[in-house]
């Protein structure tokens, strides 16, 4: 077991003024529980900051890079800031945007401030900070496509200063161009080109302050605006837009027509709120709490709306496009296809039948399904094809109209020959030695998940042919099975597994595996378990294998990525292409396995601190398995595939799942101790199987688990299994 030491943070809850009447004085609302400071230090990779649920604008404080734990532009282990910036990733492994930071300096030629943890406050939808040099209160609030501040300087403050910075970016990113022009007294408009992960971005804004501002220095893409201080706060205003200046104006008085600060902080809560109460728990501790809906908080930063008020937004040809509903960004597929996308579809049904729409849209502007979409960019981020799978999970539960359109994006995505997917039609598997940039097993891997998801789309529309192409495709992993090692394996074009090998050593992208090694890639086979489990000699040869996944110890090497971590014996919790493999053990016979394992996962990978994340947030992902999870439910194929039962945290949880429907799950006898199901009713009738449909679910109804401290032979029986 890896752990690092857990750093707690204790915060104070400050309620912005008038908003005391929000809070409730029978008992807390979900907001209450939300620390967005958890996964802020560690390799949590969080953004901290105000933002709306999947908002445009992310706006928070920006640090400078440092290394790879500064990807969200923000570590807990910083206290120097260049700027509030109004566009930032969260829990990615790559850095990037930072766009259009304003701060407040003591001196125009200031380019940072130094700041203290223990002056900040954090709140969903609620930022702010006491600085000392200049003496200012910083406060931020956001809508989806705006920003707002608010800026109380000190009586010893005479003229106030404010810095726009137009050329730092986080991470990768690096201004190509940028232009500010002050059009009134009051109002600034302009852009800022930059390359970065996403190669072409196009970043345009329109500002306006509540009193005059005069520029006093422009040099080095850096313009520093002064006004006298009157001893009332300074406004500022900010619209964005990937399409015009003009659009950013739009959005700007579409989303903040007026100077309500209070107002526009309490409209971000009442959001996050709302979302937030998509689920309700009852029972666990307040801890528990505090990291279900932390983690809730964490599943909804991203997507990001991408389209302007007026509809417009900038496709992946680089062109702008009138939609169709709203079009989002920031998607890391290969991440969120495993928990977050089967989540989304539960509590969030207007969402993912817009990105459905978002994902057609990218493919009729780029030609494929995203992989890895930012900013409207294609980064090609991570292996394998996560939009297909994500695409095929919404055809089957019914989310897309023209499913004949879809079919096409689906197969045409799966048949192009980049990324590796030539060798896969020529040898049902990638070689090692014909793909120059490594990684041939979990590409292999991936694709097969992909592919098992169009396979399915395919039987669906009655398309015999395809169907069995794809099915045919989805086997993929079985040519890269050693079974002489029981393990995947890379293979050359001759069929040679590669001879140097070692399951636990990796190197970071120069091996056969995309960050992890074989004992983690070998249950990669989400799509087809039982497939797996036939590769060996037998079922209980696979359990005494599979059962040795969580106990043995070995050697990963110097060069292993950092990706690897929230270990439990080889098991990886601290990244996503391993969350699903608790659940495996129903496949089995052998629930209760997983059931000791996910409550150990829930509560040591889990915690309230800042580092109280095992491993990147991931745009959500992470979250999502704990939100999944704790409920006693995961979906193991992520196309259309069965929510498995696992083991709830909760005596009762409460999703609405739209239309006016609710979905009650309840756990009987439930505890610390009680961790196995026993018995399983749905809707009053007593229920066998060790899973349960999409379908059963959002239609509404009531699904009760009986727990206790011993295993108990639910599910047990084959015709039971998933």
């Amino acid at each position: 077991m890896i752990l690092r030491k857990k750093l707690l943070l204790s915060l104070a809850i400050i309620v912005p003024m008038g908003l005391m009447a929000t809070v409730q004085n029978n008992g807390k609302q979900a907001i209450d529980y939300v620390n967005p400071m958890i996964g802020a230090g560690g390799h949590g990779h969080v953004f901290v900051g105000a933002n709306v649920p999947f908002g445009f604008v992310q706006l928070g404080p920006t640090q400078y890079t440092h290394g790879w734990d500064w990807c969200s532009g923000y570590h807990y282990s910083d206290s120097i800031l260049v700027g509030f910036g109004h566009a930032h990733l969260s829990g990615t492994g790559i850095g990037d945007l930072g766009d259009i930071a304003f701060l407040p300096v003591a001196h125009k030629n200031h380019k940072y401030v130094k700041f203290s943890h223990h002056a900040e406050t954090v709140r969903p939808g609620y930022y702010a900070l006491k600085l000392q040099q200049p003496n200012v209160l910083v406060e931020l609030t956001a809508t989806k496509r705006a920003g707002f501040h608010r800026y109380n300087y000190g009586a010893d403050v005479k003229q106030g200063l404010i810095a726009l910075n137009l050329k730092q970016g986080i991470g990768w990113d690096k201004m190509t161009s940028c232009k500010f022009t002050q059009d009134s007294p009051t109002t600034i408009s302009g852009y800022r080109m930059s390359s970065g992960w996403a190669k072409s971005q196009q970043m345009y804004f329109a500002a306006e302050f509540s009193q005059p501002v005069k520029l006093v220095q422009n040099q080095d893409s850096v313009g520093v605006f002064a006004f006298e201080n009157n001893g009332s706060p300074l406004l500022l205003k900010v619209g964005l837009s990937a399409v015009s200046a003009e659009n950013a104006r739009e959005n700007l008085k579409a989303e903040i027509a007026g100077w309500n600060f209070n107002k526009v902080v309490a409209d971000a809560q009442q959001a996050w709120q709302d979302e937030l109460g998509r689920i309700s728990v009852q029972g666990g501790d307040e801890d528990q709490k505090t990291i279900f809906y932390t983690a809730m908080y964490h599943t909804m930063t991203a997507p990001s709306v991408f389209s302007d008020v007026n509809g417009q937004y900038r496709g992946a040809d680089g062109q702008v496009h009138n939609g169709n509903g709203v079009n989002y960004t920031t998607f890391s597929l290969w991440d969120t296809y495993r928990s977050w996308g089967p989540l989304m579809t539960l509590i969030q049904p207007k969402l993912m039948g817009d990105v459905a729409q978002t994902f057609m849209n990218i493919y009729r502007e780029q030609g494929k399904l995203p992989v890895w979409h930012l900013v409207g960019n294609e980064t090609d981020c991570m292996v394998g094809n996560p939009g297909s799978i994500i695409m095929a999970d919404l055809v089957l539960k019914g989310f897309v109209k023209d499913r004949a359109a879809a079919f096409e994006a689906l197969k045409n995505t799966s048949l192009k020959d980049d990324r590796g997917q030539s060798f896969l039609k020529q040898y049902n598997y990638i070689p090692f030695d014909k793909d120059e940039t490594m990684e041939t097993v979990a590409k292999t891997m991936e694709y097969a998940i992909a592919d098992a998801g169009v396979a399915k789309v395919a039987k669906l529309l009655g398309k015999t042919a395809d169907y069995k192409l794809f099915t045919k495709r989805s086997q993929a992993y079985r040519n890269l099975f050693d079974p002489t090692v029981e393990f995947m394996r890379g293979r050359d074009s001759k069929g040679v597994f590669r001879k140097d090998f070692s399951p636990f050593k990796t190197i970071h992208r120069q091996d056969d595996y995309t960050e992890g090694n074989a004992w983690q890639y070998t249950w990669l086979v989400p799509q087809d378990v039982h497939g797996l489990v036939s590769l060996f000699p037998s079922e209980k040869a696979f359990v005494n294998k599979f059962d040795s996944l969580f106990v043995v110890t070995g050697d990963l090497g110097a060069e292993a990525s950092p990706d690897i971590s929230g270990l439990i014996g080889q098991y990886a919790h601290g990244n996503e292409p391993s969350h699903h493999i608790l659940y495996m053990y129903n496949y089995v016979g052998q629930p209760w396995k997983g059931a000791k394992l996910m409550r150990q996962t829930m509560n040591e990978m889990y915690t309230t601190g800042i580092d109280g994340l095992s491993g990147n947030e991931d745009v959500g992902a992470m979250s999502a398995w704990y939100v999944m999870s704790s409920m006693g439910l995961y979906q193991v194929d992520p196309s259309g595939g069965k929510y498995v039962f696992g083991s709830p945290i909760w005596n009762e949880a409460t999703l609405n799942v739209g239309g006016g429907k609710t979905f009650r799950i309840t756990a009987v006898n439930n505890s610390k101790e009680n961790i196995y199901i026993q018995s399983v009713k749905l809707n009053g009738k007593n229920y066998t199987k060790s899973y349960i449909s999409y379908t059963d679910i959002v239609k509404g109804g009531t699904l009760e688990f009986t727990m206790d401290s011993k295993p108990s032979a639910f599910g047990t029986a084959k015709k039971d299994r998933p």
